[in-house]
């Protein structure tokens, strides 16, 4: 993560000006670990996999990710700080310990961010994670209306375009829907021309359709941040990593700017973000730009 704030331009002294009440964060995946960096600021976690009680992962990916959204950084002085370090979180696990689910599990994530949105005062929803494929098109129609009806509702709904990428036409389904942020996966030239990269299997809009998928791309190649065993932190890859960075940015900016609604952050992203020069099914609108994203608030 200290790669990527730098990359970004979000910079510990941005990170301080926001001065107001920290966000809360629905994060629906594999759950949360009672890590260091995130202690003390998770208000609720449900799970629909298992039915346990009590706050777990037993895979780490939610956990990664809760940490790359707002990481507190404390257990290696600040270098692995998460976007936004002082929000607060609510977990639903709906991803079992090899990172699979359910249709209905997803269904019933998005319906509990629902009810508890007002009572958590939930402003954003990361969903790293996709659905998949299914014959049941209805079911599927079913989840992309409560993801629509979240977005709806206020929340600023974030997800990953997936990594069944490069071909056209290989967001997940989740990422389709006009009403989220969906985000793709960019390291922007940072790497050269290693291989391997996160943006080369990022998942593709369809060159066909009217509007720009994914909205706007984000570091994903061995970002470090939060793990739920061993040592303190891990190195993972995927769009399930770029997807927390613009969440946190999401999260930062509410924190500064509190009157702004979903909408009104979408704009402010994509017309802030850096264009890389590739295409418009790759990168959408291009890379987050954190530095320019609050620059443009501050003039207003």
């Amino acid at each position: 993560m200290y790669r990527v704030r730098n990359q970004l331009g979000c910079s510990e002294r941005l990170q301080q000006s926001c001065k107001g009440e920290p966000v809360t964060v629905a994060v629906l995946d594999t759950g949360i670990y009672p890590h260091p960096d995130l202690a003390g600021r998770i208000l609720a976690f449900q799970d629909f996999v298992n039915y346990r009680h009590g706050i777990y992962d037993d895979s780490g990916h939610g956990t990664h990710v809760a940490g790359c959204i707002g990481g507190s950084g404390m257990m290696s002085n600040g270098r692995y700080r998460g976007i936004a370090p002082k929000c607060l979180f609510c977990i639903g696990k709906v991803l079992n310990r090899n990172g699979e689910g359910s249709i209905d599990s997803m269904y019933h994530g998005l319906l509990w961010v629902m009810q508890n949105r007002l009572h958590h005062h939930i402003r954003v929803l990361n969903i790293s994670v996709g659905i998949g494929q299914s014959d049941n098109r209805n079911k599927i129609e079913e989840v992309i209306g409560l993801l629509e009806a979240v977005w709806s509702s206020g929340i600023v709904v974030v997800c990953a375009a997936g990594n069944a990428g490069p071909k056209a036409g290989t967001i997940s389904p989740l990422g389709n829907s006009r009403k989220v942020i969906t985000v793709g996966c960019h390291e922007g030239g940072y790497f050269g021309n290693r291989s391997g990269l996160c943006e080369s299997y990022s998942g593709r809009g369809d060159v066909s359709i009217l509007y720009r998928k994914p909205d706007i791309v984000a570091p994903g190649t061995d970002i470090v941040s939060c793990n739920n065993r061993g040592g303190n932190y891990a190195k993972k890859s995927g769009t399930s990593m770029a997807t927390p960075i613009v969440s946190g940015a999401a999260a930062l900016l509410l924190q500064k700017c509190p009157y702004l609604n979903n909408e009104q952050i979408k704009r402010k992203m994509v017309y802030s973000a850096k264009d890389l020069g590739d295409d418009w099914n790759k990168q959408g609108w291009g890379m987050l730009d954190i530095g320019s994203l609050f620059s443009d608030e501050d003039k207003m």
